[in-house]
């Protein structure tokens, strides 16, 4: 008997966040809200495209400002990679200079959540990154 097919099929996430309270309890929070797609964690932004690069997530929620590679960084790298990567930015302030530097780039973020994270606003995100995900894969 062959198994009903996923609603939302072959989606994984990668969180790179450098605050490991903030890390660890977002981590918690998204498994339990998405117990079916997988979640990777990093540290920082090296780690995440070592991460990106070994298991290529269809969503990066990311953190801006972090050590050996920002988050700015590390998107257009992968970006490089996978084009149609979403991402979701998560950030204590809203630094005008690293909005600039990924426009400049000709990157632009899919959603932009600045912390405190409000998790109906994060979780509105990722669930608008799954339809378009699932459009393309459709």
């Amino acid at each position: 008997m062959e198994s009903m097919s996923n609603p939302i099929p072959s989606i994984s996430m990668l969180l790179v966040e450098d605050e490991e309270l903030t890390r660890d309890l977002l981590a918690d929070i998204l498994t339990k809200k998405y117990p079916e797609i997988p979640l990777y964690a990093a540290i920082n932004g090296r780690r995440g495209l070592e991460l990106f690069k070994s298991h290529t997530p269809n969503i990066v929620i990311t953190d801006i400002n972090m050590p050996e590679m920002g988050g700015v960084q590390m998107a257009s790298k992968i970006r490089v990679i996978k084009p149609d990567t979403k991402f979701i930015v998560l950030t204590g302030t809203i630094e005008k200079n690293d909005l600039q530097d990924s426009v400049e780039k000709g990157f632009e973020f899919d959603h932009f959540i600045v912390k405190p994270v409000i998790f109906q606003e994060l979780f509105a995100a990722i669930e608008q990154c799954f339809g378009e995900i699932t459009q393309y894969q459709a």
